[in-house]
């Protein structure tokens, strides 16, 4: 099939660029999520050891949390200037920023070792993994989206989002892994802090792939136009704020579902799972593994039906399922079967990766060349302090409160409408032009 008209050429080749972008956000995943697991499993013991376990776990989610709220200055920080210069260079600054974080978690010293010192170097470490990957999203998905054909757009921008389940599987593989090697002494003691620093090994592999591919072509032919007017240009946020500020809060609402969801059916269930239902660490870690591996074959399948119906029929049919399954989700888990396990995790997985694929493509085509980074990235991680950042520690309170999973199901579906609401007030974006959704005023960005 030909390539539209919305892709100026010549670039990268598009396999070249998907596979950078999915190799780069594997790496930042793998190192964001490791983090979350080993919240829910270790960091309590760790780095909290004079609490009960569930408060010990309340505070290192407390710690997890607060990674989220470091996501949106990231997203203003590198949108900036993802927007001013390009997309590589804050692609490439990113990857390093979070594997050098992740590396040094590895390294830390235990409360036992150095008091309350240890869980405040966490925390900020933390912060900088955070901001990394408040960056980190928005450009891995507009180098895709900018290099591909609207045709077939929903079904290349997903892959960089396989990264998210690829990431997790990837640390939840390494953890469980660790724990069926070890005994729990030498985990706890040592071996948590593998799979954190083999981040480093992770990260210069990223790197390397990363460097190889090529600007996006339509950023290039934007700025190209850009310096050509005479006209002042605003900065990027100003502009987003100026002519997308509906746009924005669609993908704010459109995350709701799809951030609580996945935290509360990844990281959350690993200490729901062990704690409250007491299964084996091995086997909470196992099921996420087998659930993550179907999703990360899931997410193009999505991606690509998004280019055949829409992208809305895709991220409606995810959130309102979402929405129900939380209700049979936690009582699978609390019959204390593997089997039973493996399919809560997956199938709420499947309803996750119809919102989570084509929302790459959607998020992109909502926003101008020029503005595009900094949308995005605000959309998606502004929401997340609201969704993803309190979802596990809102879900552990929840259950400390009422010792029930039912609040925690209802909290699921609350969001769920939510993310309807979103989306049924928002456009259908399949098949749009990228460089023909720049608003032509005076002193705007344009491509």
């Amino acid at each position: 099939m030909a390539h539209s008209p919305d892709v100026a050429r010549p670039g990268s080749p598009l396999w070249k660029v998907v596979g950078a972008s999915l190799i780069g956000t594997t790496v930042e995943w793998y190192d964001y999520f490791l983090y979350g697991t080993a919240a829910a499993l270790v960091f309590g013991k760790v780095f909290f050891p004079d609490s009960d376990p569930l408060t010990g776990t309340l505070l290192s989610f407390l710690t997890y949390a607060i990674g989220f709220a470091a996501r949106p200055l990231g997203a203003l920080v590198f949108g900036h200037f993802g927007d001013r210069i390009g997309r590589k260079r804050l692609l490439v600054l990113s990857l390093l920023l979070m594997g050098g974080a992740t590396t040094l978690i590895g390294c830390l010293p235990t409360y036992r070792q150095i008091g309350v010192a240890a869980p405040l170097l966490l925390t900020a470490l933390r912060l900088v993994q955070g901001f990394a990957l408040g960056g980190e999203w928005g450009g891995a998905v507009l180098l895709v989206s900018e290099h591909g054909d609207r045709a077939r757009r929903g079904f290349w921008a997903s892959w960089p989002q396989g990264g998210a389940p690829a990431g997790n599987l990837l640390a939840a593989g390494v953890l469980s892994l660790m724990t069926a090697t070890l005994s729990d002494e030498a985990f706890l003691s040592w071996g948590w802090r593998v799979p954190f620093l083999l981040s480093a090994v992770l990260v210069a592999v990223g790197l390397w792939i990363r460097l190889a591919v090529d600007e996006s072509p339509l950023f290039q032919q934007a700025l190209r136009a850009a310096k050509a007017r005479t006209s002042v240009e605003q900065p990027p946020l100003v502009a987003v704020l100026r002519n997308h500020w509906r746009d924005v809060l669609v993908a704010m609402g459109a995350r709701m579902a799809e951030n609580i969801s996945y935290y509360v059916m990844t990281t959350f269930v690993l200490a729901y799972a062990v704690g409250h239902v007491h299964l084996p660490k091995q086997t909470a870690l196992n099921a996420v593994l087998i659930a993550s591996a179907v999703q990360f074959a899931l997410i193009p399948l999505f991606g690509a039906l998004s280019d055949r119906i829409g992208r809305k029929p895709v991220y409606l049919a995810g959130a309102v399922g979402v929405g129900v399954w939380a209700f049979v989700f936690f009582g699978m888990v609390d019959t204390k079967s593997f089997g039973a396990l493996v399919a809560a995790i997956t199938i709420g997985l499947v309803f996750h990766s119809a919102m989570y694929a084509p929302q790459a493509a959607f998020f992109s085509e909502l926003f101008a060349t020029r503005m595009r980074y900094s949308g995005a990235s605000i959309g998606a991680q502004f929401s997340s302090v609201a969704a993803g950042a309190p979802a596990p520690l809102i879900a552990t309170a929840l259950l400390k409160d009422y010792g029930s999973s039912t609040p925690i199901a209802v909290y699921v579906a609350i969001a769920a409408v939510i993310t309807v609401l979103a989306v049924l007030c928002s456009r259908e974006t399949r098949g749009e032009d990228l460089a023909d959704t720049e608003p032509a005023r005076e002193g705007v960005p344009v491509g």
